[in-house]
């Protein structure tokens, strides 16, 4: 098996402060208790162990080739998160990660029965949780659930897919939105989240924030935050 390279006692004491410091403020927020998910998209493996060294435990991959590259490489203590587009073909390819902790992007019934019975085919331990993607912004091009149907998806997941544990909701939300306080697209998924409790009784967290607005995020109610740049730096793309 592949090695991973030991990062530098720089590269390792840069990444450890940048956690601390994202850690403080996920910590520091007296509204919520939070989960970090350092997003480690096109970083590489000696990164992601300097952030495990420094006690970091939960990662977020946007595409499922590099995450499988990169669990083997890794301690499979790891919980790994999924976020980037979920595709039907792909499941089976993530089914085969067995520290997959969490798919972020489920965007519609038929998707979320596929990748349980993935998971359930694979034989692994325990379930899997997974997030509804909701489309809070209404854009054409944004994936995700529209509102109007998530409960749907939620019922059809409690309901059919045993191997999955349904964690809560996810927003990426738009461009626009972001520049908002408050955050439009942060308040329709707590007032989505809050809708469902009714509805079903069921708690669910909400994913929502990154780099740039998670302290915003978790002041609005947030159970996890995705969060990238500011622990990694910028992201280079996965061709240099």
């Amino acid at each position: 098996m592949e090695s991973v390279e030991t990062p530098t006692s720089q590269r390792t004491a840069e990444i450890a402060h940048n956690l601390s410091e994202i850690n403080a403020a996920v910590k520091g927020n007296q509204t919520t208790s939070a989960r970090l998910v350092a997003v480690s998209k096109y970083k590489p493996a000696s990164d992601i162990l300097a952030a495990y060294t420094a006690g970091q435990r939960h990662f977020g991959e946007n595409y499922v080739q590099e995450l499988c590259e990169k669990a083997v490489l890794l301690p499979s203590d790891i919980n790994w998160h999924f976020i980037g587009r979920l595709q039907s073909n792909k499941c089976k390819a993530l089914a085969a990660i067995p520290n997959l902790w969490a798919v972020e992007t489920i965007d519609s019934a038929a998707k979320a029965r596929k990748l349980n019975d993935a998971w359930t085919s694979a034989d692994n331990q325990g379930l899997l949780g997974v997030f509804v993607q909701v489309n809070t912004s209404n854009e054409e091009n944004k994936g995700g659930v529209e509102r109007c149907d998530v409960e749907g998806v939620v019922k059809e997941i409690i309901a059919s897919c045993a191997g999955l544990c349904l964690k809560g909701l996810m927003t990426i939300g738009s461009i626009e939105g972001s520049n908002k306080r408050p955050n439009p697209d942060f308040l329709a998924l707590v007032a989505l989240r809050d809708e469902l409790k009714q509805s079903t009784g069921v708690d669910l967290e909400l994913s929502m924030g990154m780099s740039d607005d998670f302290v915003h995020a978790l002041e609005l109610g947030a159970s996890n935050v995705r969060v990238g740049s500011k622990i990694f730096g910028s992201r280079l793309s996965n061709s240099t």
